[in-house]
């Protein structure tokens, strides 16, 4: 790295990301992309299909892509430009390193690309549960025999993936001899016969070039040099026999743009560079680019496949032939064995023993037509890979939510804590259920097993709307309040809100339904029993309340944060292991439309519950109220400064619907859940709002009722509104009828 970084400007760049420090830029806080490593550029062309292909079928997900070499870093900003989210050099595989990385785009499925094998992202991305999988795998002739060696080595690593997806049967049975365990190995094609060409810039100088003359050219593309041999000096040999042709010449790497310049000052032949392009008329160009090459085969009369004549193993034959290009390569193809056996069958390109029958080559291909037809035959049989590669993917990734873990210092302190919680919330679970008592009217549960907000608020007042004719009450602790005692608030009550809580008072605006608050929710509702005719309670927050028996609890899922990274509190937001999820009776994954991997969180719910029915429901946006009490479009503030705050326990909620909304606030302040606003923040917010231009203070409706009483004048001249929401329940009428079906009979309206 070192020397490198001394060599390389570029190098020297992209030492950061090496080292897992990524741009904040790419920070994801949902666990649903996908991360593709692919090394340089060969692997980055191949990957274009497939994430083109994955797009198509998951338009919604972010695709991150990592690279290890700086040509492969030119290449995918060049090629993956609206495809992927994000480019990155990959980590270090130092388990520190990856962390970071993994922390950072939160992937649900780790896709290496052909046979990057690294023990500490492998393990990584297993323990946390992202699927990892092997895609266009393959194994050289040269790295079998260490492969068969370090067998058990490799099969530790290996069998860490879900799924090895190899180019062919013969790259299946080498994987098995590395030890991947034979179940988790399937042939899936290569991903190189799906190759999408691309256009030559118009704005590039190798135009000028090709415009200035009509003789044949030929490019001799990704030249190598082994320890007895350089390429160029076959190429220059075979170009200086060709009088009336022209020769494009392109070094595999660009460490070899220098020695090749060399070698061509002083073959006599007229010359120029790309990057210096001074003789666009001259007999030979360089390419001293990245990321070109493949653009210009549709310009070529022939082309020779450089790392063939020298044992480098060969390079990619696919890209000139899918545009109908005559091929020519040398004895060395081992790295391509498969795509060499299937153009030799359909006699699709030329096969050379040495440099000095390249010229005759040449002549040959430009006298027969037909070859290059037989070449684009051959490599469109073949297509199809990507298709079924991310067919595969996206099996994998519908199954997938993964958990996160925080940096290892935070983990370490923190585990011990969660072990504890574990101890105890598991006795005070046992403790509630031998004192359970029943009430003699159905009880509803809206809960969850997560800390921190999911939208059980909205849900309450939604189902309160619904089963109005049954006479609903609700039962709630009354987060945040003074007082720890019973409170009823019935009809035409006015109780304070330290009294109640906030939610109590929100669900009172909402819908005309008596709440009974206090700790012991059996006492609060046969206290209410007493006081209303109530048919039905709905219990506010219920799931882990197991001392009031319930007759159905619906537990609500956060589709942005479902399983609370996965954790126990405080390491995660778990209230209680995700084995709890068995006692629920239905599911709601509330804001399902704004995840893109609900599948996963469904597949990850009936992991541990087999049989509740799963109901999805979104948030309605439904207007701005101002402190008049009056409403307003919720599209009225597009583009209006602003100053938000929240006290939520998912403050990220209310910068979502801002963000929809079109809302760009000049700042943003979150506070505590169920925070009560005093006189002296409301006064720094306002004086900041001020102080940066806004016009008016943007909050939740939560918010607005705890807010203090004189907050009108304090935030004057500014205006102050707040949102209100509903929320959507699809295939509500099931929901519905399992509930009503509680009821007894004679207790339902006629």
């Amino acid at each position: 790295m070192l020397r490198r970084g001394f060599a390389s400007k570029a190098y020297r760049a992209s030492l950061g990301q090496r080292l897992g420090s990524l741009d904040p830029s790419l920070q994801q806080t949902v666990s649903a992309s996908i991360w593709l490593h692919a090394v340089s550029v060969g692997e980055v062309l191949a990957a274009v299909p497939l994430i083109e292909e994955l797009k198509r079928q998951l338009p919604r997900t972010p695709i991150f892509v990592s690279v290890t070499t700086v040509a492969g870093r030119e290449t995918a900003d060049k090629r993956l430009a609206g495809l992927a989210t994000g480019v990155f050099y990959a980590p270090l595989d130092f388990a520190w390193f990856v962390r970071r990385v993994l922390r950072r785009i939160r992937p649900s499925v780790v896709v290496i690309l052909e046979t990057e094998i690294w023990p500490n992202l492998f393990r990584e991305a297993n323990r946390l549960g992202c699927g990892l999988v092997i895609v266009n795998g393959r194994i050289s002739d040269r790295a079998l025999p260490r492969y068969r060696r370090f067998a058990p080595l490799f099969g530790e690593v290996l069998s860490l993936c879900d799924r090895i997806l190899v180019q062919s049967d013969e790259m299946k049975d080498r994987f098995a001899i590395a030890g991947a365990p034979a179940e988790i190995i399937e042939t899936a094609g290569n991903l190189k016969y799906d190759f999408k060409a691309v256009e030559l810039d118009p704005a590039s100088p190798v135009n000028a070039f090709l415009q200035a003359s009509t003789k044949p050219v030929w490019i001799a593309a990704s030249t190598s040099a082994d320890d007895t041999m350089a390429e160029e000096d076959s190429v220059i040999a075979a170009q200086r026999e060709l009088p009336g042709w022209r020769l494009i010449v392109a070094p595999r790497k660009p460490e070899r743009f220098a020695d090749a310049a060399r070698k061509l000052a002083g073959s006599g032949l007229a010359w120029t560079r790309r990057t210096a392009l001074d003789s666009p008329g001259a007999e030979v160009l360089l390419l001293d680019s990245i990321g070109e090459l493949s653009a210009l085969f549709p310009f070529a009369t022939a082309v020779f496949m450089g790392g063939t004549l020298a044992d480098r193993g060969g390079h990619n034959i696919l890209e000139p032939a899918v545009h109908g290009k005559p091929v020519i390569a040398g004895p060395h193809l081992e790295n391509f064995r498969d795509i060499e056996d299937h153009f030799t069958k359909h006699r699709a390109f030329i096969r050379i023993g040495s440099g000095a029958e390249l010229k005759d080559a040449l002549l040959r291909a430009a006298a027969d037509p037909m070859l290059g037809i037989r070449a684009r035959e051959a490599a469109e049989a073949q297509r199809g890979a990507a298709a079924r590669v991310a067919s595969r993917m996206v099996e994998l990734y519908e199954t997938r939510y993964p958990s996160q873990r925080p940096p290892q210092l935070t983990h370490a302190i923190l585990y011990g804590l969660a072990w504890l919680w574990k101890i105890f919330s598991a006795a005070d679970r046992t403790r509630k259920l031998r004192r359970a008592r029943r009430l003699p009217v159905p009880v509803v549960s809206i809960g969850n097993i997560t800390a921190g907000g999911t939208g059980k608020t909205p849900t309450a007042i939604e189902l309160l709307h619904q089963f109005q004719d049954l006479h609903p009450g609700l039962l709630t602790r009354g987060h945040g309040r003074s007082v720890s005692g019973t409170v009823l608030l019935l009809s035409n009550d006015h109780v304070p809100v330290p009294l109640t809580g906030d939610e109590p008072q929100l669900i009172r605006r909402s819908v005309d339904a008596p709440i009974g608050i206090g700790p012991d929710r059996y006492q609060v509702g046969s206290e209410l029993l007493a006081a209303e005719p109530v048919g039905l309670f709905f219990l506010d927050d219920g799931f882990q309340h197991l001392q009031l028996e319930r007759d159905f609890d619906l537990v609500l899922i956060d589709a942005l944060q479902p399983f609370g990274c996965g954790h126990l509190l405080p390491l995660g937001r778990l209230r209680e292991p995700l084995e709890g999820l068995a006692r629920a009776d239905g599911f709601l994954i509330a804001r399902s439309d704004e995840a893109p991997n609900v599948a996963a969180i469904e597949s990850t719910i009936r992991r541990y519950n087999s049989s509740a029915p799963i109901f999805h429901s979104r948030i309605r946006l439904l207007h701005w109220r101002d402190s008049e009490g009056l409403t307003h479009p919720v599209g009225n503030l597009k583009g209006v400064p602003t100053v938000a705050f929240c006290g939520l326990g998912n403050p990220d909620s209310f910068w979502r619907s801002l963000e929809n909304l079109g809302v760009e606030p000049l700042g943003r302040y979150d506070y505590g859940d169920h925070h009560s606003y005093t006189p002296s923040e409301i006064r720094r917010l306002a004086q900041h709002a001020r102080d940066v231009g806004a016009e008016v203070l943007v909050t939740t409706a939560k918010d607005a009722i705890n807010l203090d009483a004189g907050y009108r004048e304090i935030v004057a001249p500014l205006r102050l509104v707040f949102l209100e929401i509903g929320i959507d329940i699809e295939a509500k009428q099931g929901l519905v009828e399992r509930i009503t079906g509680l009821v007894p009979l004679a207790s339902r309206p006629k």
